[in-house]
């Protein structure tokens, strides 16, 4: 009884800090255990759409964290046709939109968090790893969307790789086919696209590219 009550007042904290209406938090955190098996803590203006898509033995916490640019109206926004698949404990935050298409996977590692704002557009794949951090206002996206031809044009895996301990810095966009190694961080506003092969690495740019060497960071 008394684990019950910690958890009912930590949830309690967490709803009031964000400005989240308890009840309405709880009763859709019974919700999703009951019929989903699913422990997702969502501030009411969520809405998920495609539930039964995601993946996780452990806490999702959407939209019920508190950041000061951010209002108790923002929407957040889940539509998942796709895979959501998230290991470990994790946090979307409010305003988000993450458009999963049929077929493609979002997977997430353990750790880390989603900032304010920020949107995932996927129809082929996205991976991060393990202890990431996304800042407020960034964009994935995995598809142009149009086809440009040209003489010689390589072939390429559309499929975003972020690796393990990565900082995306904020209102960074990163396009398809692109791959960053574990360590790294991508410097604010930055617009990147291509493999990048060096860890522990500051990326910054339009185009983005490597100015800084065995960089080491921590949140």
């Amino acid at each position: 009884i008394m684990k019950m009550k910690n958890k009912i007042f930590q949830l309690y904290s967490i709803c009031k800090k964000s400005e989240s209406n308890f009840y309405c938090v709880l009763f859709r955190l019974i919700y999703y255990k009951i019929f989903y098996k699913l422990d997702i803590i969502a501030h009411p203006k969520v809405k998920i759409q495609g539930i039964e898509n995601i993946i996780t033995h452990n806490s999702l916490y959407i939209g019920t964290a508190y950041v000061g640019t951010s209002l108790k109206s923002d929407k957040t926004f889940l539509n998942l046709k796709g895979k959501l698949i998230i290991e470990g404990p994790y946090l979307i935050g409010r305003g988000c939109r993450l458009d999963i298409s049929e077929g493609a996977t979002l997977k997430i590692g353990k750790g880390g968090f989603t900032n304010i704002n920020s949107t995932f557009i996927i129809s082929h794949g996205v991976e991060i790893g393990d202890d990431c951090s996304i800042s407020w206002g960034c964009q994935f996206l995995d598809n142009d969307f149009h086809e440009i031809n040209y003489e010689n044009k390589p072939p390429i895996d559309p499929k975003i790789n972020i690796g393990n301990h990565v900082w995306v810095g904020c209102n960074v966009s990163i396009y398809k086919g692109t791959k960053i190694p574990e360590g790294c961080v991508i410097a604010a506003n930055s617009v990147v696209r291509g493999v990048f092969n060096e860890p522990n690495a500051l990326i910054a740019g339009n185009p983005a590219k490597i100015i800084k060497h065995n960089i080491k960071w921590k949140p």
